[in-house]
């Protein structure tokens, strides 16, 4: 476990940087640089992408990691790699002939209020094909044990683009409006460049040829492809009914919410790329103790870590809302909602690589279907009466029963949970710091104020955590980075 620590440490500062310029972006390029309406377009168009990009990769991103390996024979492995890359082409040709058809049905759709989306309907489909392609060859580099430049890619770099773009419109050397197009050629930039990496490393011969195991290929594929499109429905179903039902300035207020509490998830992503492959392992080799062992630690070590960020978080709120203009300020307990959302998906550990490495995952998506109807019908009941703040209400009551949910599959499946005395004991301190912390302010400057806070905070939780030994593994991090500071300064090392 320690070295699984180790590694998601390394993993999250890389996401963090990512997430760092998009932070820049998200709260104060993009509210100073452009009108309400226009950053709550570019939220809608991304959002709505989000939706539909895994129907058109028709799951084949998963399913390229899954069976790749499989192949032994280079001629084996073309035909495969050929069907992978047709296959999402062939579904966005399909639902790109009926959008084509029924292009003057979504234009009235957005005739309601927000017709400023009318000209830009059609960049929904460009970023969604883009976002597919990007995900398929991003698992090619994968399966060809190349992730660095794919990581970059994914995190970085269609973020620095966006931040020269804004930069280019606040110089009015770009209109708002090209904006928009320019944003979209980033995204098929991004997939172009990831394609010509992904062939450098391996370039098929095409082969229409269908492998030997189409079946099993079509199969695994549509039940990855109705898990991606759930996770993606409960992800950004909100911001896309929101559009419908309040002006699209609202879809910025909210997305800004949004991003602000998704911080709190970097760790569980971080540490996903290190538990995935370590539960399927226990799994096959059907050791119930370690895996009992794993799915408590892990999920210790990440409320530990994201208990932090969603105090920092909640109490530095106030603060925030001082540097950011006053149309994108909200309710602290829309932020609060969504974040607990995220703290709570931190503490479920490795229960997704559970379940999906075992032959429960069926389960899953049943329950994963029912959850998104059930998110879009509080979306459906909740927006209307309670505007944004409805959007987070019924995300939290959907994640919240979908998180339940997988606890219990576990639970009655594999007689194991992720809790433990521990467990309580940190979600206690938490509320008693962010409560604490939450109404005292320093008299200075709103940034002089949020470092000043942070690190006090900082101090005192990681001070209780190391003390009172909140998680094993992360003490044991802490102290293996301080032993090789104090043993670079002892030698002298700058």
């Amino acid at each position: 476990m320690g070295i699984i620590i180790n590694q998601s440490f390394k993993n999250m500062v890389t996401t963090y940087f990512g997430f760092g310029i998009g932070a820049v972006n998200t709260l104060f390029l993009f509210t100073y640089f452009l009108e309400k309406e226009y950053y709550g377009l570019i939220s809608f168009l991304l959002s709505a992408a989000n939706l539909i990009w895994p129907l058109m990769a028709f799951g084949v991103h998963n399913t390229l990691v899954k069976f790749y390996s499989s192949y032994k024979t280079r001629e084996t492995r073309d035909k495969f790699l050929t069907l992978i890359l047709v296959l999402p082409l062939m579904v966005s040709l399909l639902l790109g002939l009926l959008g084509f058809f029924s292009y003057s049905l979504l234009l009235d759709y957005f005739s309601g209020g927000n017709e400023l989306v009318q000209p830009y309907v059609w960049l929904i489909f460009v970023i969604a094909v883009a976002t597919a392609y990007f995900e398929v060859f991003f698992a090619w580099s994968k399966v060809n044990y190349h992730s660095v430049f794919g990581n970059f890619m994914k995190e970085v770099f269609h973020r620095i683009c966006i931040t020269v773009l804004l930069f280019l419109v606040f110089l009015e050397v770009l209109s708002v409006e090209y904006f928009v197009y320019a944003m979209a050629g980033v995204f098929l930039l991004r997939a172009g460049a990831m394609q010509i990496y992904a062939f450098s490393l391996y370039k098929p011969k095409f082969n229409f040829s269908l492998p030997y195991n189409i079946a099993s290929i079509l199969k695994y594929s549509a039940l990855i492809l109705i898990a991606g499109s759930v996770a993606m429905i409960l992800l950004d179903l909100d911001k896309v009914m929101i559009e419908h039902y309040l002006p699209i300035g609202e879809v910025a207020v909210y997305g800004i919410a949004v991003y602000i509490a998704t911080v709190i998830s970097v760790p569980q992503k971080a540490m996903h790329q290190i538990t995935h492959p370590l539960t399927a392992n226990l799994l096959n080799e059907k050791d119930r103790e370690g895996l009992d062992d794993l799915y408590k630690r892990s999920s210790l070590s990440l409320l530990v870590v994201s208990a932090l960020i969603f105090i920092l978080i909640i109490v530095n709120l106030n603060m925030l809302y001082e540097l950011i203009p006053e149309e994108y300020q909200m309710s602290t307990m829309i932020v609060l909602l969504i974040s607990l959302v995220k703290l709570y998906d931190n503490m479920l550990g490795n229960n997704n690589s559970i379940l999906f490495n075992s032959d429960y995952y069926r389960l899953v998506l049943v329950v994963g279907v029912f959850l998104a109807i059930l998110a879009f019908v509080f979306n459906l009941i909740f927006i209307p009466l309670l505007g944004i703040f409805g959007a987070a209400l019924a995300t939290f009551l959907a994640f919240s029963i979908y998180n339940t949910s997988k606890i219990f599959l576990v639970f009655q499946k594999f007689k194991m949970h992720p809790f433990s005395r521990k467990t309580l004991i940190i979600l206690l301190f938490t509320a008693v710091l962010t409560a604490g912390f939450y109404y005292w302010e320093f008299p200075f400057h709103p940034i002089i104020n949020i470092i000043l806070k942070s690190a006090l905070v900082s101090i005192v939780y990681m001070g209780a955590a190391l003390r009172f030994g909140f998680s094993s593994d992360v003490t044991g991090l802490v102290s293996g980075m301080y032993s090789k500071v104090t043993s670079s300064h002892k030698s002298g090392n700058p």
